[in-house]
């Protein structure tokens, strides 16, 4: 039987119960409309988690001294000279920034707190919070730069404001305690009150002076595309021997365990959704085919193989799957719309920061996405019509004329 009278006998089928098949739709639309919503925010808690992480002085790849992450002081330095530009393709790199971190206490006239003093180029620091965080005052102008640049909230809380002078201790390379007094160029507001009271910035020539040092702590690089990080990786391991060369995900295990299992909690929550609707379209299509019995038994008289038989009715099944996907897309698309400028979560500002998201919380949609509900649902329709086929080629014909 020619395959397209097949369709044609599949799609009038379909408009001879308009009121069930147009519910089966709207259901199918409706869930597949759910789950591209929900998968859409689902990757966009990752992508703001991931770049939360990166922001948060990380990058894709950073270098540090083994041991510094256990022990973090100046005495796990290490000294960058600029040969290492050379050995390795700078085009896939956002930017790279050498820094010098080194814990720290910070006292005022009225408050002491532990935070962490970190040395900067300025210039270098578009690829970190910095780079989009609002300032109030001045930055630092150099590396040079011997001033601070504090969080709002950090300063709220040392009761202190712009201009003010603050007195710093930490340990310098020497092993000795280094007690220096600093004047506060500026304030910075980052996406959420934690960097806000753990950073202190001031230039980075300036804090290895203080310290009588000449080394830094890390060199952090931000890439153009993640998927590169391990070319520059093994370039990397090749230039630095005997240090450490570590991605976020090494950094930051547990904001890593939580991405991977968002991507596996999309594909359950597809399942979930979709397979409960596949109840539904087996009971429709089984209803259909006994609907259909004498007609059936008629066409299997008439020389109708078997094989028709079921490729009919599993082009029914696909063309209302398809249609429910079609719809539930554009309706995923148009309500997505609504929410592409992101969803302000600021007042979840604390919890958020746990999980390691910001505030403004951005909705992604991504083709690969798009393509698994479209695959999946084509899929599960086709396995869905396999039991009702299966009905119909049990038919014999004889007895299905007599009924």
């Amino acid at each position: 039987m020619p395959i397209k009278l097949l369709f044609q006998l599949s799609w009038r089928n379909l408009w001879r119960q308009r009121r069930r098949n147009g519910i089966l739709l709207v259901a199918i639309g409706l869930a597949v409309t759910g789950v591209f919503l929900m998968n859409s925010l689902m990757r966009g808690m990752q992508a703001e988690m991931v770049d939360a992480v990166i922001d948060n002085l990380t990058g894709h790849v950073k270098v540090l001294q083994p041991g510094y992450r256990d022990d973090p002081g100046i005495e796990r330095g290490f000294d960058v000279d600029d040969e290492w530009r050379e050995a390795i393709d700078e085009t896939i790199l956002e930017g790279w920034a050498t820094r010098v971190v080194v814990p720290a206490v910070i006292m005022s006239e009225r408050e002491t707190r532990g935070i962490q003093l970190v040395g900067i180029e300025p210039d270098n620091e578009d690829i970190s919070f910095l780079g989009e965080a609002d300032f109030e005052g001045e930055m630092l102008s150099g590396p040079d730069d011997r001033r601070l640049v504090i969080g709002v909230e950090l300063a709220s809380l040392l009761e202190t404001a712009i201009g003010r002078r603050l007195v710093l201790v930490t340990q310098g390379a020497d092993g000795k305690n280094r007690e220096t007094g600093y004047r506060i160029a500026g304030t910075f507001d980052a996406d959420g009150t934690g960097l806000e009271k753990t950073y202190v910035f001031t230039g980075e020539e300036a804090l290895q002076s203080v310290l009588s040092t000449g080394v830094v702590t890390e060199l952090s690089f931000r890439l153009k595309e993640e998927a590169t990080s391990p070319d520059l990786i093994a370039a990397l391991i090749g230039i630095f021997t005997g240090l450490d060369v570590m991605t976020w995900r090494e950094l930051h295990p547990h904001t890593a365990e939580i991405v991977t299992f968002a991507d596996a909690a999309i594909f359950i929550y597809f399942l979930v959704i979709m397979g409960a609707l596949v109840f539904g379209l087996v009971n429709a299509l089984v209803t259909a085919v006994m609907e259909r019995v004498r007609e059936l038994g008629m066409l299997r008289a008439l020389g109708m193989r078997p094989s028709a038989v079921i490729v009919q009715v599993v082009v029914e099944s696909s063309l209302i799957m398809v249609s429910g996907v079609v719809l539930g897309l554009v309706l995923g698309f148009g309500l997505f719309q609504f929410f592409a400028d992101g969803i302000d979560l600021s007042g979840f500002s604390e919890s958020l920061e746990m999980l390691g998201a910001r505030s403004l919380f951005v909705p992604v949609v991504r083709f690969d996405d798009v393509l698994l509900v479209m695959g999946m649902s084509l899929g599960l329709g086709v396995i869905a019509s396999l039991y009702p086929a299966w009905r119909a080629v049990k038919l014999k014909p004889l007895d299905a004329l007599r009924r």
